[in-house]
């Protein structure tokens, strides 16, 4: 049992060694994906879930000086050009600032249109209400991506799943220690 164990630890250390080297990369093109994907479907008619509400909050929000129509494209085209910076990882700085605006826009209905996203019992928050919150997650990501700009990097300090199966609580994870930077640059 034991040797299966050690043998488990080793695959789980390769893994977390594997999630450290590509895991920022992967995060990065999967969120420019998720808004080319959601930004194209804006560029087509009633194929997107949430148009009647960005629409209304584009309105809204621009006291009705730019048109519904005319609302969707800009917020179609908007998406796209984040999901470009993300994906390609070129003007990844600009991409996170345009996405940092975009989510303004993307999460004003909560204010807005409150007494129609929070309808359920309890007033539990409707399919778009939910649609909305989930960008939560995708903030969370920009951030993770954010904080790589300037060059920081996950860094690897592996131990075993004993260790880390005997700890209270999971290891925190925060900026290096002053000191372990400078004994690694040795």
């Amino acid at each position: 049992m034991k040797e299966l164990f050690d043998k488990f630890d080793r695959l789980d250390t390769a893994l977390n060694r594997w999630l450290v080297a590509h895991s920022i990369a992967l995060l990065r093109v999967s969120l420019g994906l998720v808004f080319l994907v959601f930004g194209a479907m804006k560029f087509f008619p009633e194929l997107s879930p949430i148009e009647d509400l960005a629409t209304r909050t584009t309105t809204a929000l621009t006291f009705g000086l730019i048109s519904p129509s005319v609302g969707l494209v800009m917020i179609a085209a908007l998406e796209v050009a984040i999901g470009l910076c993300f994906v390609t990882g070129r003007f990844l700085r600009v991409g996170v600032w345009l996405m940092g605006a975009q989510m303004l826009g993307a999460m004003s209905p909560l204010v807005l249109f409150p007494g129609e996203l929070f309808t359920g019992p309890y007033y539990a928050p409707t399919l778009a209400a939910q649609y909305i919150i989930k960008d939560i997650i995708l903030v969370a990501a920009a951030l993770v991506i954010a904080a790589t700009w300037t060059g920081a990097r996950i860094v690897a300090e592996p131990k075993s799943m004993k260790s880390i199966l005997r700890a209270k609580r999971a290891p925190l994870v925060g900026a290096a220690r002053p000191e372990a930077l400078s004994s690694s640059r040795r």
